[in-house]
């Protein structure tokens, strides 16, 4: 499958076809993602800062990898992919939970995903493609959960939803 395609999927999680990319994201159609949540030992996230040009969210800080899986691919092997081509970066990975959103972006665009949350441990420091990620930082949870609620227009849709509605999910996932 094109890489630029996504899974569209039922509620279930259960695949119902295939669409592009962009007109999933234009129609606001369900499909599977991923997102990726690496800690270093001081149990601090890494952050990205998508890079300008993305057709979503561009310069927005995010969590440290997220995408979607192509047709057939497992959801850990395609994080440890993204993650690889965003951040350079590679670690055992670990499926924690997903949950279903939906979210209004800009360009009219409309996020509908079942997002699968992985959380990876890592000191490793980040080489990012930077036509993806144009800086990176290492947050608290605690601090990042304050900030969201101060500066929350500058994080990603998806980032805020987890912080807001999953918080305590992703900090009992923190020992590795």
């Amino acid at each position: 499958m094109n890489p630029d395609y996504v899974v569209l999927v039922d509620e279930l999680d259960q695949e119902i076809g295939v669409m592009e990319k962009f007109e999933a994201h234009e129609q606001g159609k369900l499909h599977r993602a991923f997102s990726v949540f690496i800690f270093n030992d001081k149990h601090e996230l890494l952050l990205q800062r998508r890079a300008l040009g993305k057709y979503h969210s561009e310069g927005l800080w995010s969590n440290t990898c997220c995408s979607h899986p192509m047709q057939g691919e497992e959801i850990i092997v395609a994080a440890q992919r993204r993650l690889k081509e965003e951040m350079g970066m590679c670690c055992d990975l670990k499926h924690t939970f997903k949950f279903i959103y939906h979210a209004e972006l800009d360009n009219n665009l409309k996020e509908h995903e079942i997002d699968h949350i992985l959380i990876g441990f890592s000191n490793e420091t980040p080489h990012p493609n930077l036509e993806e990620v144009i800086a990176f930082k290492w947050l608290s949870l605690e601090f990042l959960q304050k900030d969201v609620e101060v500066n929350e227009a500058a994080y990603s849709a998806w980032l805020k939803l987890l912080i807001r509605n999953h918080y305590s999910q992703i900090l009992n996932n923190l020992n590795p």
